[in-house]
């Protein structure tokens, strides 16, 4: 499926990631969001709320973040795409319903502009530090995919990923801006619509006597009904069968729950998207993501002309996380380096990934600004053999 021409700004434009991000979410064939103002996110939905009276489709600001993480899911199924946006205290908020999300398999995205915290922390400045919260959040058992933009264009070309992974797994997708991308201005190519490949909402070809809501195929996930059409389901956060009906037993638990995880982790290898550079004979890599990808690599490029031994790996779907990929590296490596705006969350995952086969290196930030190249450069240079 194409996206609509009528809806996608097709040409050369020069946009923050904010603005891009709405552009692809439109393109993605999103006409429905729902969001309460914060920095530095609000860029985002205004320009939705702007631009959708013209392509066909409805913006509500809600009271809270509450109310947008749930309404949005209102919508999707009422037959609509839908997303919604926030920033740190926001993302807390809507723990809830993302575990709602993922238990009643709606597909949708949240967009998260990561800024310093704890709590009110610093409106205006970055930091990466909702990461672990993106995975880990709400309660339970369930599994989550977590895209990493780290410039406009790819706040446009992977809000699209978003949308389709969204729909093809039935699952809520996380978007991980951080401040600086969602406020970096840069130039953003934009398609034309028949160049844009957009992933559908899989109706269920069973007649309303046969549909099963939560019945599955080979790929562990299960169809729609079209809104309308006289399918009758039972939506329920509480566990339940095939049937969507509430079941209390541990088989029934213990069937839902590995269902949730095994539909991701299953195709993990075709979801996990990452950037890889010079790792074949390198002596250290930097692992990074976001905007402190692109610091580290300048601190690549210093390295390198000093005739260090350097790769690069940058995360581009952070959850699920790429364990083979960093497996393999630190198989060879003589160290692995990890800077992030945070004092050390996907550090963790690359520990235990990398199982002690080499050292493993925390670059951190408390946020509010980025690394000095020099800070990451020093790390390389210390760690070299």
């Amino acid at each position: 499926m194409k996206a609509d021409p009528q809806a996608v700004l097709t040409g050369t434009h020069f946009l923050d990631g904010d603005k891009a991000c709405c552009e692809g979410a439109i393109a993605a064939g999103a006409r429905f969001a729902a969001g309460y103002p914060i920095t530095p996110a609000t860029e985002i939905v205004e320009r939705f709320a702007s631009r959708i009276p013209s392509v066909g489709g409805t913006f509500i600001q809600m009271e809270d973040e509450l109310a947008a993480s749930i309404v949005l899911q209102g919508a999707v199924w009422g037959g609509a795409k839908a997303f919604t946006v926030t920033s740190g205290p926001g993302f807390s908020l809507m723990m809830e319903h993302i575990g709602y999300a993922a238990m009643t398999e709606t597909p949708c995205v949240f967009v998260d502009v990561q800024r310093g915290g704890p709590s009110t922390g610093l409106p205006t400045l970055p930091a990466q530090a909702d990461m672990m919260q993106a995975r880990w959040g709400s309660h339970g058992d369930y599994e989550i995919i977590a895209l990493c933009p780290n410039s406009p264009q790819e706040c446009f070309d992977l809000t699209i990923r978003a949308f389709n992974l969204a729909e093809e797994f039935r699952a809520p997708v996380m978007f991980m801006m951080d401040e600086v991308v969602g406020h970096m201005t840069e130039k953003v190519v934009i398609p034309a619509a028949d160049q844009i490949e957009i992933t559908p909402r899989r109706f269920t070809h069973r007649s309303k006597f046969e549909y099963l809501p939560y019945g599955t195929n080979g790929d562990m996930v299960p169809d729609f009904v079209p809104t309308g059409q006289g399918y009758k389901f039972h939506m329920t956060g509480l566990t339940h069968d095939e049937r969507g009906y509430p079941n209390m037993t541990p088989q029934a638990q213990d069937q839902l729950v590995r269902r949730l995880q095994k539909k991701i982790r299953a195709a993990a290898a075709r979801i996990t998207f990452f950037e890889e550079e010079g790792t074949e004979n390198a002596e250290v890599i930097v692992i990074s993501y976001g905007i402190t990808s692109r610091v580290a690599q300048r601190a690549v490029e210093l390295g390198r002309a000093r005739g260090l031994k350097i790769g690069k790996f940058r995360l581009i779907t952070a959850w699920p996380f790429p364990d083979e990929q960093i497996r393999r590296l630190a198989l060879h490596a003589k160290a692995l380096v990890v800077p992030e705006l945070n004092l050390g969350q996907m550090v963790r995952e690359v520990e235990r990934a990398a199982a002690g086969l080499c050292p493993v290196i925390s670059v951190p930030h408390a946020g509010g600004g980025v690394h000095r190249t020099d800070d990451i450069l020093s790390a390389l240079v210390e760690v070299m053999p």
